[in-house]
């Protein structure tokens, strides 16, 4: 019974971490056109912060999937998949300065959401890896909130 228990859990735990996968090729995107596509009195400083962040969220795409693996879990691999699941919506044609970075905030708070749940999910399951992970992105994505809204004053 409570092998049953624990599969369920790791069930939902993999369903989650999918989403979050999702979420992540979304705000990887969303940071590319706005890292190519970023106009105005900061476009240098914007256009190499999110290099940065795309640099950066792609490792932790890489990151989640393979906690999915880990888990038995198979993770999403197509744009249909991404599109269809994700919570992060596609930002088109988005280039003022402002606007990008209000938009990063909102994307990583959607993030945060999700981390946030999902490290609840794992804690109570005993899914230290899960929670390690979470911990980490949480921690990080916290920070650029911080900075990021600094900068909006």
């Amino acid at each position: 019974m409570k092998t049953n228990t624990m599969e369920k859990q790791t069930e939902k735990i993999v369903e989650k971490l999918n989403i979050l996968l999702a979420d992540f090729q979304m705000y990887y995107q969303n940071l590319r056109g706005f890292h190519w596509n970023v106009k105005g009195k900061h476009f240098f400083e914007l256009h190499e912060k999110y290099e940065q962040l795309y640099l950066e969220a792609a490792q932790r795409i890489d990151d989640v999937a393979e906690r999915i693996l880990t888990l038995g879990g198979r993770p999403l691999h197509s744009f249909e998949s991404y599109m269809n699941t994700a919570d992060i919506k596609a930002m088109k044609d988005v280039s003022e300065g402002e606007a990008t970075v209000k938009g990063v905030v909102s994307n990583l708070n959607n993030l945060l959401t999700l981390e946030n749940e999902i490290l609840e999910l794992a804690s109570k399951s005993g899914d230290t890896g899960t929670e390690d992970l979470m911990t980490g992105l949480i921690e990080a994505q916290e920070k650029t909130v911080w900075m990021f809204k600094a900068w909006l004053g």
